[in-house]
């Protein structure tokens, strides 16, 4: 059996080093099929940007590997290989030695630049424009025996020295990409091919850190330098990142970049495991008796129409020694962005939040090019973030004909990225209310405790409410606020909400998975002083609605035994708890 690649993102490792590869190469081939010049790929991250990407530099390269121990050494020439050095060995066997000549006769032509942004995160502006220009000085290392070219004027090679030597300034390095790229065309005589992998993580961490406007300017300059006007030195150039940063701010200058968001039916399968290679891989692990619960955690993506699992979640899963099935995505990725947008929005986000969980679906206008600073104040960006980050996953679309926008039905993907949301929502409540009082009202409930389950809701109401913009629907804060409670739950219960059963409508209804276990219908009911209403008829006014709309259907043709229907009346701040059947206490 081979290796799982967990954290493998370089090509040539992955196919020497003995590791289970999921064939991606014809990735390749859709590049150079492309019409375009420049291609920006965004994708979610750990969905195999980076490998693939490095699989596009051994296919292309044509360019020499400089040894670490020559450049320390200070010799152009020490560690050089021979000229004409490419790699077509690792593409023995692969799917693109079966596109034809025409492909094959590309690898080891072009002389290649790579550059991946990945890693920096940083808090300031300072030191991430310090590891920038380490990550630049690292690829002009690479191509340290362009110093010995006649072909360098001597003012060229006192700048290539001084970003080997970190003593450039800020503009050397934003020129940096434009520039060697023509040292390199220059020196081969042949165009180049550009590749830049995750060009916006820098970019985030600007947006969450504080210096957005600071890494928007240089990003803007360097890409533009490098990917602008140079016909006459680009061959290709391939841009991946999570999402489009709005081209006002960074691809204003590009010249008509070809963009291919997870929208796109365009290299669809190119990113991340289809539902063949999955089945294909837990059949090689003996596993295939657990693909509907693999399923359910990790697939629900949609990239151009094409079903896809997050591949990192799934090696990790095959890697694990119980095969387990929990969040390994969630734990690696950079959350705080997403968790401070869903944290500060409004009551109406909260409840879209909630709805979501429960595994309902929501419609809402898409935006490819997005703006990261609007995303606070301009919702519509934020569920835009949301889908290209890998979030959420869209099932369908349709245009506006009024306004001509492309209205998407989002949702959550599976199980994996719930486990996000769950914990938005549970660190929403938790600067609210303690921890040990909702998990004491959560096991009165699943015990059938009503009276605990009321005082412990009551405790809650009290500490909530203040926090709350009620505006003029009460019940449908209580009924939001309740709901987001019961996400807690989620996993050993299923939460509905307003869904039809029997002859009408239901508020809330509590479906447990264990069949045994006691099935909830829950209504809500506000006191309405002005028809001097009172707690208990409006308790009982609920009570009659379960009764009389029969809303236990659902849970009968389910096959629960056991059926509790609960009214929930308030007033203000007085909140009261009832089951049908009990005696008033």
């Amino acid at each position: 059996m081979k290796k799982l690649p967990i954290g493998i993102s370089d090509f040539k490792d992955m196919v020497t080093g003995n590791y289970y590869y999921v064939d991606k190469t014809l990735f390749i081939k859709e590049i150079i099929d492309s019409g375009d010049k420049i291609l920006l790929i965004p994708r979610p991250r750990r969905f195999g940007k980076t490998l693939n990407l490095s699989m596009l530099k051994y296919f292309y390269d044509c360019c020499p590997d400089i040894s670490p121990q020559g450049f320390q050494q200070g010799s152009p020439s020490r560690g050089i290989e021979s000229p004409g050095n490419n790699y077509n060995k690792l593409f023995d066997s692969l799917a693109i030695q079966g596109a034809g000549r025409e492909y094959l006769d590309k690898i080891g032509k072009y002389p290649v630049i790579y550059l991946s942004f990945k890693s920096i995160k940083d808090m300031d502006w300072e030191s991430c424009l310090d590891n920038i220009s380490k990550l630049i000085q690292k690829e002009y290392a690479r191509h340290y025996y362009l110093l010995e070219s006649p072909k360098l004027l001597p003012h060229e090679r006192a700048y290539f020295q001084k970003l080997i030597d970190l003593t450039g300034n800020k503009n050397d390095y934003a020129n940096s990409l434009e520039n060697l790229l023509i040292f390199l065309s220059r020196f081969y005589s042949e165009r180049a091919v550009i590749l830049i992998d995750e060009y916006d993580a820098p970019v985030h961490a600007g947006y969450h850190y504080g210096y957005y406007d600071d890494i928007i300017n240089f990003i803007r300059n360097f890409l533009g330098g490098g990917l602008k006007d140079t016909d006459q030195y680009l061959e290709k150039g391939i841009v991946t990142g999570i999402m489009r940063i709005a081209k006002e701010s960074i691809f204003s200058g590009f010249n008509n970049p070809g963009v291919y968001t997870l929208l796109s039916s365009k290299f669809s399968d190119c990113f991340g495991f289809t539902e063949e290679e999955v089945k294909a891989m837990l059949g090689d692990f003996q596993l295939l008796d657990m693909y509907d619960q693999v399923q359910s955690w990790y697939n629900g993506y949609r990239f151009g129409g094409k079903v896809i699992y997050n591949p990192w979640s799934i090696l990790n899963f095959l890697n694990s020694a119980e095969k387990e099935l929990i969040p390994y995505w969630l734990n690696t990725s950079d959350n705080q962005i997403v968790e401070t947008l869903l944290t500060s929005g409004g009551k109406e986000l909260k409840e879209e939040l909630e709805q979501l969980i429960r595994g309902e679906s929501i419609e809402k206008p898409i935006d490819e090019n997005i703006i990261l600073k609007n995303i606070s104040h301009r919702e519509d960006l934020l569920w835009s973030f949301l889908l290209m980050g890998g979030y959420l996953k869209q099932t369908a679309k349709r245009r506006d004909p009024a306004s001509g926008k492309f209205f998407y039905t989002l949702s959550i993907p599976n199980e994996e990225v719930k486990t996000t949301y769950t914990a938005v929502i549970g660190n929403y409540f938790s600067t609210m209310i303690e921890n040990k009082q909702l998990e004491i009202m959560l096991k009165a409930l699943i015990a059938g405790d009503i009276k605990l389950f009321e005082k412990m809701l009551k405790t809650i109401v009290l500490a909530v409410f203040s926090y709350h913009d009620f505006g003029g629907e009460p019940e449908k804060v209580y009924h939001a606020l309740v709901a987001g409670l019961l996400i807690w739950i989620s996993n050993t219960h299923e939460i509905k909400s307003n869904r039809e059963s029997g002859y009408g409508r239901y508020d809330i209804m509590i479906i447990p998975k264990n069949l045994t276990q006691t099935g909830y219908v829950i209504e809500f009911k506000s006191v309405d002083k002005d028809d001097n209403e009172t707690v208990e008829s409006a308790i009982e006014t609920a009570l009659a609605q379960i009764e009389a709309k029969k809303y236990e259907t659902e849970l009968v043709e389910r096959g629960i035994k056991h059926i509790k229907k609960l009214a929930i009346a308030f007033s203000g701040k007085e909140v009261f708890v009832k089951e049908h059947g009990a005696a008033k206490g």
